[in-house]
């Protein structure tokens, strides 16, 4: 199984990490996009509520977070009507990225076709299942053959967002091979100079939404990464369906987990808090790079700045190591990635100031 595994990518950072963290002032890591920011207590809260509760919970999760989900889609993506009955609680979304192709029972001989640059998981979720992997330039429609297809808008790693029209073409190009769509929707509520949208508003999805899947997480928004807690929705069909695998393979949201996500989907005041934070740091970021150089592209929504100073993505890595500051190469996620870094907004305010600092040395 692992030697059809690529190495993991973070690996290859240790001797630019351990160059870091020789700075003076400490390491200032954005390489990773993960939350430095205190769980919510109504979050933290819910979470203790049901500590006390030792039978197994359901995995199609209970009813109040399915509806909740529902809620949430509506009030803050305009996403209506969708059927609680269509909504699957994971844990976290990189465990569906990574088994969604064998949870639909794709293998050898299918094809799953993803971003040009793209999150990595998306890959190994391929080559997990044995499937083949095509990789799509923009606008590029998927081959005969392909049987899942996924999109992700805002993207990670590069912050583009693609509006209606640009979902819609995916869509229609998706369906005319008969290949199931997965959209990738992590960062949809990280909107900074764009107005990011679902694949399962009606304008995208034509009012259909047969073979779409939407797939979400609380670890942003929330800063939930810790609890893992994530959901899809979208083709009550295809829903269905990742339930009974789902069933057989133990893959539950423990109880307190499905408690936390129903008060956080509830409420949408502490993901405006956490979305200006993240766009306080950008404010810091985003002027600082510039200034010492670098170009910055895409980026006008999720938690990274897509930067370049013209030269290979590795030697930008250790430019930045010698300051104190860990960024991705741009090759983590795609071969056209190999002259960018991305850098990201997950750090502490602290952090932040001390790198757009060290940028300005």
């Amino acid at each position: 199984m692992t030697r059809r595994l690529p190495d993991f990518p973070w690996d290859t950072l240790a001797d630019h990490a351990a160059k870091a963290r020789t700075h003076p002032g400490g390491v200032v890591d954005l390489s990773v996009g993960t939350p430095v920011d205190e769980v919510p207590e109504l979050i933290r809260h819910a979470l203790s509520t049901v500590a006390d509760q030792p039978g197994y919970p359901t995995t199609h999760g209970f009813p109040e977070l399915r509806e909740a989900v529902a809620g949430a889609l509506a009030r803050r993506h305009g996403v209506t009507g969708v059927d609680p009955r269509a909504v699957l609680p994971t844990i976290g979304s990189k465990e569906l990225v990574a088994w969604l192709p064998t949870l639909l029972g794709l293998g050898p001989g299918d094809v799953v076709a993803i971003p040009a640059l793209a999150y990595p998981t998306y890959e190994v979720g391929a080559r997990l299942a044995g499937a083949s992997v095509v990789r799509l330039a923009d606008g590029e429609p998927p081959p005969e053959g392909t049987k899942l297809v996924w999109l992700n808008s805002p993207s990670n790693p590069t912050g583009r967002v693609l509006d209606a029209a640009a979902l819609a073409r995916a869509v229609a190009d998706a369906r005319a091979v008969g290949a199931t769509v997965a959209s990738d929707e992590c960062y949809l509520a990280l909107a900074w100079d764009s107005s990011p949208v679902s694949v399962l508003l009606d304008e995208v999805s034509g009012g259909v939404r047969d073979g779409l899947l939407a797939v979400h997480s609380l670890s942003k928004s929330s800063s939930l990464a810790g609890y893992r807690a994530g959901f899809v929705t979208g083709d009550p069909r295809l829903v269905a369906s990742l339930l009974e695998v789902r069933k057989h393979a133990g893959m539950i949201v423990p109880r307190p987990v499905q408690a936390a996500m129903t008060a956080a989907l509830n409420d949408d005041g502490h993901v405006a808090v956490q979305r200006e934070r993240y766009r306080r740091r950008r404010e810091v970021l985003l002027p600082a790079l510039k200034a010492a150089g670098f170009s910055v592209d895409h980026s006008e929504a999720g938690l990274y700045l897509w930067s370049t100073r013209d030269e290979n993505a590795w030697d930008t890595v250790g430019w930045l190591a010698e300051r104190g500051i860990l960024a991705a190469p741009g090759t983590f996620y795609g071969p056209t990635g190999d002259r960018h870094v991305r850098i990201a907004l997950t750090a502490t305010d602290e952090r932040v100031a001390a790198a757009a600092e060290r940028l300005a040395a």
